[in-house]
């Protein structure tokens, strides 16, 4: 392949994106390199990485990238009698057109989005909203304009970061295309926001979520279970709820807290500062953020993290993307806790033999 044609289908991809965006196949487009605060105590993401905010043109780029890349796969799919489906004999006849895109780290991605119809989209890294709003819309625009198959599009973004943007201009972002946030909240507790040194406080991610809204998006939050320990497990999950209850976003979605190594919590659980709390604990900090929330949200359990099992060894709480709707299947959620603390309380039987 020449180097004006490996140019051609050149773009950039990123590690990381939410399961909802995975399991959707979702196209990965990179605004931006690493987090602008890579701060937080719990996590490991982008640690020995810069932040740096990509171009208008270098994302335009490889947005043309990757629509050359698919009408090529259209052209053959046609050619070969396929009618514009991906099949192995369109991927072949690509890979003999151009040998190199078999060492092309987004191509499996790219793949998988055209294959499912090329709907949804995921704007990388940590924090795209930190764009220049003026290059963001451009950037939206252009987006929608070269695909127009898409229905979504999505990305990551701070609390701060949504305060700090004026309400016309997030209402801005979102009709040039960008439907959903997906914000991490943590813990709406101030103590340990601190602790976490995560870099907003309860009534900033209150601010930044409420106005999320108030632009039209689709907001997603996320909540650490477990983030609080043996010591600020209630504080945590009450706190939390307030705070979710006064936002009352589209998704609340569960990531228990784990002490990955390298992190600051982490050397916090070895000092043992700080105490993780046991499966059965953790479900009744669980049962109580469940029962003081009072929101019209989906709850979501979507991440492999949320482990419990039921007595018959299967998952105890679905792990849809959709989740559960509140209020109205909130009792079936805390049936389902009772149910998994019956399971890990239950005795194994003993019989004489």
């Amino acid at each position: 392949m020449s180097s004006s044609t490996a140019e051609k289908y050149s773009f950039e991809t990123g590690v990381y994106r939410p399961p909802s965006e995975g399991g959707n196949f979702s196209l990965l487009v990179r605004l931006t390199r690493n987090c602008p605060w890579n701060r937080c105590g719990f996590c490991s993401m982008y640690k020995s990485e810069k932040f740096e905010v990509r171009s208008v043109a270098q994302i335009k780029q490889d947005i043309d990238a990757m629509a050359f890349i698919c009408n090529d796969l259209s052209e053959i799919s046609h050619r070969l009698g396929h009618g514009g489906q991906m099949t192995r004999d369109t991927v072949m006849e690509l890979f003999n057109k151009a040998p190199e895109l078999n060492y092309h780290q987004g191509l499996s991605m790219l793949f998988q989005w055209f294959a499912a119809g090329g709907k949804t989209v995921f704007l990388q890294d940590a924090n795209s909203l930190i764009m220049k709003t003026d290059d963001l819309v451009q950037v939206l625009q252009y987006l929608r304009k070269t695909f127009p198959s898409i229905e979504r599009v999505t990305t990551y973004a701070r609390s701060k970061t949504i305060s700090r943007k004026s309400l016309d201009e997030l209402t801005a972002i979102e009709q040039a295309g960008l439907n959903r946030l997906h914000v991490g909240l943590e813990t709406g507790d101030d103590g340990l926001l601190k602790i976490i040194k995560k870099g907003v406080t309860a009534q900033g991610h209150i601010k930044g979520g409420q106005k999320a809204l108030e632009a039209g998006f689709q907001l997603s939050e996320y909540w650490m279970p477990g983030l609080g320990g043996k010591k600020f497990w209630k504080d945590h999950a009450t706190n939390t709820a307030k705070v979710l209850n006064a936002i009352n976003p589209h998704y609340i979605r569960s990531r228990p807290f784990y002490a990955l190594p390298g992190t600051p919590l982490h050397e916090q659980v070895q000092a043992e500062t700080l105490e993780l709390q046991s499966p059965n604990e953790l479900l009744t900090e669980l049962k109580l953020t469940m029962q003081t929330l009072d929101v019209t949200s989906k709850v979501c359990f979507d991440h492999a993290g949320n482990y419990w099992k039921n007595r018959q060894g299967d998952l105890l709480l679905s792990h849809s993307y959709e989740g559960y709707q509140f209020p109205n299947e909130k009792q079936v959620v805390l049936d389902l806790i009772e149910q998994g603390l019956a399971a890990r309380n239950r005795r194994p039987i003993i019989r004489n033999l």
